[in-house]
This record gives C-alpha cells, structure tokens and sequence, in this order.
C-alpha cells in the first residue's frame, strides 16, 4: 500500500522511493536503506550534530515539567531565558523578541511589524503610512502568501500570483553590478516601508553571495532615507556564513531580524523576529486598536524554547566558532579540486557554505540534472539536495575530514558520470 504522505518541494510522479529514517547521531542519519551522510544539516537546521546530548536533555527535562501553555497572557521561564540570551548576542539595537514556529512565520511577522510600525505611527502625525517592501532580485523568504510576495517571481510562486503583493524588485549585487542595486534602493527607499534580504547569500535563489561592503551600503541608505532594514537571517543565522550572524560580517545593526533554522541547534520547530525599541513602542498603547495581531496556537512552545535555551548555553560554553572556521578551511580546502575544472563554474564558499554550478545545458532550479543527481548522491550515502545544477554542501559543524572527503569524492564522482 503506498503511503499517504505529501512530501515537501517534491514532485511524486518522479520520486517514488521515500527512505525510512530510523536514528541520527553527528553528520549521519540511518535509514532502512543504509546509513546516509547528511550533508546539508537536513535542510540547513542542524548546526551542531544530530542529538547533541544537551540539546535532548533539555528536551527531556522540560517535557517532564510543561509542554505548552498559551503565551498571550502567560510566560514561562524558557521563553524568558531564550529571549534575554538572543538581545545579548544579537546586533545592538535590537530589544524585543517575539515567537513565532517557522522561518516564513518570522519572516510574515517582520513584514507585518513594519507595516504596523508606519500605520500606527503616521496615524499620529496625521501621515500617510509607507507600504511598499523592497526585496533582491532571486530572494526566497518563505512559503506563506506574505513571505512568497518578497521572493522571487516564478515556478514557486506561479500558481498563486493572484494572491501576491507588488513589491520593488532590485538587481541581485553581482559582481559588477553593485552599483546599480545600489543606485535603485537610493531611490525607492525614499518611499518604501522596508527593505528586506537575506544577508550576504540567498540560499533558495542559487546560493548566490555578495560581500558584506553592499550589506552595509544597503543599510545606511536605509537608515538615510527613513525605511526599515529587514535582515532573514533564517538561514545565515547561527554561524552558516563564518560569524555568529550575517549581519556581523558588515557592522549591520538591522531594524528587525529573523531566526529560526539553527536557533534549536535544528531540533525542534521554533522561530523569532527581533525588532528595535522604536517597533515596539509603535504598536505600544492604550488603544486596543494598535496591538500586534499576530500569534499561533503554539507561540513560544516551552519545550522547543528549553531547547533553543540549551543551544544558546552550547554557544557559550563550547568551542563553537572554531569549529566553524576548522570547517570553511575543510571546505576550501576541497573546493580547491574544482576550480579550474571545466565542468563546473562559479566555485564558491562563504563561511560553511560551499556551492559549484554543474555546467548543463538547462541550468537553473528545473534543471534535469537536479534529480538525477540527488538520486546519484543518495545511493553513494551522501544527502545532497542539489538546486537544479548547482550543488552546495552545507554540513554540521562537528563534520571530519574524512566524513568530508565521502561529500567530495561523491561530487566528483557525479561530475565524472553526468559531464
């Protein structure tokens, strides 16, 4: 009997084998069909290993004490940790904290906190409230109505145009071309409520990456110009690009930005948006009418919040960062086999992340060669998910070398029987 289950960002009429995933520990994931590598931390979650030992013991320990309880007139004491532990390290500026369960749902609550920030505060000066959201060329931020408007037009997003907003498109900061992103934000942020981006690479558009310099441009033009700085760092955050944030790398203090991925170390489901004094006290009143409308069944689940708590402590107390700068040395290290190689382009790395464009004659995410070279990798025991003909790797920290190797060796061996 065939399963019922829909799986995600999967076309089943080409996918008909689901491995049965029984156990993971470190980098590995076992399977009725053998063990797999995971190589891009099951979807860019899991940043310290499978089953960290404090991370399940925190989820345990909580479990044993409160699973959930509504957050809109109650708190508990793992929420208020989390939320105390995220403005400490966060960029300065950023003072509250609100919950929320996915990436998408950070993002939806970052559009929707700037939108409130302008209404509440024309609203009494007697102003008319900016609307408009600015976001890259190629961007991805999510798959709820609101957060697919800011992302990139196209096979995502083509069945449900009638439901998106416009916004002010700019060109993706090429090399080359920086300037002229530059030149548009000038002028359309005279006028917009935001701009949001993913800080240095946008994952989903192709792991494509610009230097920290246009991250800052982008945000004192910004700042010069009165419209909020969204920073979804959904993906970037928790030390994928090299720094604990992005948004470090270039000295960027956002207005709002959101985490989830790596915030429970990819354990369990939980997200945040962080914003400035400033958002807060705009929806900050007497009147009813100015309260942020926004919260899910499960806002600030206590057991996923006991596990983001335990992630912060690994933070703190362990060698985090250097085993981040071990793992781009690694990376780099193996990258070095490919460039020169004609069969690929655009060999490339920032921070963990490495990514290489297989040369094909249908490039891009619908590439035929994407599938057959996620099959090709399943069946060396590497989980790779490449995007159409670009491949990434994107591990947990604690990789080894030669754990790494099988990654590479995998790659090159895809190269040699599909170029």
């Amino acid at each position: 009997m065939s399963s019922p289950v829909w799986h995600p960002f999967t076309q089943h009429a080409l996918t008909t084998e689901f491995p049965l995933v029984s156990r993971g520990e470190g980098v590995w994931l076992e399977t009725d069909k053998g063990r797999l590598l995971d190589a891009i931390s099951s979807w860019w979650v899991i940043t310290h290993g499978h089953r960290h030992p404090k991370i399940v013991a925190a989820i345990k320990a909580q479990a044993d004490q409160l699973d959930q309880a509504i957050f809109a007139n109650l708190t508990h004491q793992p929420a208020e940790d989390v939320a105390r532990g995220l403005i400490e390290i966060a960029p300065r500026g950023l003072a509250h904290v609100f919950y929320s369960d996915s990436g998408s749902t950070a993002v939806e609550v970052a559009l929707k906190m700037a939108l409130g920030f302008w209404k509440n505060t024309e609203s009494k000066r007697g102003g008319k409230p900016r609307t408009k959201i600015i976001a890259l060329e190629h961007a991805y931020h999510g798959d709820t109505v609101g957060t697919m408007s800011p992302g990139a037009r196209g096979v995502f997003t083509a069945a449900y145009a009638p439901f998106l907003f416009d916004v002010v498109r700019l060109p993706f900061p090429a090399a080359g071309r920086e300037q002229e992103t530059l030149d548009q934000l000038k002028v359309a942020a005279k006028e917009a409520a935001a701009l949001i981006v993913e800080p240095l690479i946008l994952g989903s558009g192709g792991m494509l990456m610009y230097p920290p310099e246009v991250l800052r441009a982008m945000a004192i033009i910004c700042r010069r110009n009165g419209a909020l700085f969204i920073a979804d760092e959904v993906m970037t955050g928790f030390g994928r690009t090299g720094t604990l944030f992005a948004c470090n790398q270039a000295g960027v203090s956002p207005d709002i930005m959101c985490l989830s991925k790596g915030l429970t170390g990819g354990s369990l489901p939980l997200a945040v948006t962080l914003c400035t004094r400033e958002i807060f006290d705009a929806h900050y009143s007497e009147d009813r009418s100015r309260t942020f409308f926004h919260s899910s069944s499960f806002t600030a689940n206590p057991i996923a919040c006991a596990t983001a708590r335990a992630n912060l402590e690994i933070w703190r107390t362990e060698p985090v960062l250097e085993r981040i700068a071990a793992l781009g040395a690694m990376q780099e290290e193996r990258l070095a086999r490919f460039r020169g190689d004609p069969r690929f382009a655009n060999v490339r790395r920032l921070g963990t992340i490495a990514a290489l464009d297989l040369k094909v004659a249908d490039p891009g995410y619908l590439s035929g060669i994407g599938l057959r070279l996620m099959e090709f990798f399943m069946e060396r025991g590497v989980l790779l998910r490449p995007l159409g003909n670009t491949i990434y790797v994107m591990p947990p920290y604690g990789i080894t070398a030669a754990e790494l190797d099988l990654v590479y060796d995998a790659i090159a061996a895809a190269a040699a029987k599909f170029v």
